[in-house]
């Protein structure tokens, strides 16, 4: 699910597209972001949020 990174922000732990989706559901500050910046299958995903940004790893949640 998520980590906490060396500058403490929370970082998706792994590749997982099911339960990005998951939890972006049950997420209230979930907003899309542009459609051509949406990367998953699913509308609703983490992976599709406008307030994730990427890393080298993963993605960081900014809310």
């Amino acid at each position: 699910m998520w980590n906490i990174n060396n500058k403490g922000q929370r970082e998706f732990s792994k590749e997982d597209w099911s339960q990005a989706s998951e939890l972006a559901r049950q997420c209230p500050l979930f907003k899309p972001d542009d459609e051509d910046e949406m990367v998953a299958d699913e509308p609703i995903s983490c992976y599709n949020c406008l307030y994730r940004r990427w890393t080298e790893a993963s993605f960081v949640c900014c809310k």
